[in-house]
């Protein structure tokens, strides 16, 4: 079970790369949360059809009260605040620091699941995580201060890493696919409170159907990113998952190298070097040691 979900993981890792490089395209001309909000709600409109084809819906019916506010919870803290968060805070600070804070998930992740999941950090994982970390740094080359932008960063970051640890606790009860459901469609109904709020839900009628059409083609990454994620997160480590995850930034730079001409310097070329030993090396590690974290007779879930 652990391997399936290391590869599904990595599939993750590999579609966010190529959903960042897509997203920057789609992005332009939006407004970041309007975006958002769209992209959340056709992406819970994708996973609930899913639920039905396969014959899943009755098991989301029978979800108690306690589960959906697990869901709801999970929508709140990683579906729709951190996003509010990110956005803003990358329109106050420079790309590279922000996405480097972004980088550092894994670490928070990891704290939050060995303090409440009594996940062990091996040695194994602790040196391809200082590889990681080596290698972001390298590639990204950030500058530091405490602005408030990059604190709005942490903060998002730190948000994400809570939801995918509580998450992790979730999927001993749901399936990967009914989490993600609940992620997506209770993050779209916090997103389009906020967007009421803010006087921005009018700009949703006003979209053109160009936009709607990058809204479709972005939701395709996003659905398949929330599938494989927490589908693999349901056999994974926390700390293994989110570290897998890294892998996604080299894999949009070699994008934006092969499609868009932009130059790699030796210190990224070296940091992309080290960020794919750092993954290798922990995901080799889980898969000859295993990373299940549920308990003994623990729950299996399906894919769907």
């Amino acid at each position: 079970m652990h391997k399936k979900g290391l590869v599904l993981v990595l599939f993750t890792a590999i579609i966010s790369g190529c959903s960042i490089f897509i997203n920057s395209f789609g992005v332009a001309g939006f407004d970041s949360s309007v975006f958002t909000f769209s992209k959340n709600l056709v992406v819970a409109a994708m996973l609930a059809a899913l639920l039905l084809l396969f014959g899943k819906w009755e098991e989301v019916k029978r979800l108690s009260r306690r589960q959906w506010m697990k869901l709801a919870l999970i929508g709140f803290v990683g579906g729709s605040i951190p996003f509010l968060l990110f956005f803003r805070g990358l329109q106050m600070t420079t790309g590279t620091t922000s996405a480097f804070l972004h980088k550092t998930l894994f670490i928070y992740a990891s704290v939050f699941a060995l303090l409440f999941l009594k996940e062990k950090l091996s040695k194994g994982f602790i040196a391809g995580a200082c590889l990681l970390l080596a290698g972001n740094y390298l590639m990204l080359g950030p500058s530091f201060d405490l602005s408030p932008g990059y604190l709005l960063i942490i903060g998002a970051t730190v948000l994400w890493a809570a939801e995918n640890a509580y998450a992790r606790h979730t999927l001993s009860e749901m399936s990967g696919t009914i989490v993600a459901f609940g992620r997506m469609a209770f993050g779209s109904l916090f997103i389009f409170l906020f967007l009421l709020l803010a006087g921005k839900a009018p700009q949703l009628a006003l979209m053109s159907p160009q936009q709607w059409e990058w809204i479709g083609v972005t939701s395709v990454f996003l659905l398949l990113y929330v599938y494989t994620f927490y589908n693999g997160l349901a056999a994974v480590k926390v700390s293994t998952a989110t570290s897998i995850l890294t892998l996604g930034a080299p894999i949009t730079t070699l994008l934006d190298f092969a499609f868009l001409g932009k130059p790699v310097t030796p210190d990224t070329a070296l940091g992309m070097l080290l960020i794919g030993a750092g993954v290798a090396s922990i995901f080799l590690y889980a898969w000859a040691a295993g990373s299940v974290v549920g308990a003994a007779g623990e729950k299996k879930q399906d894919l769907v």
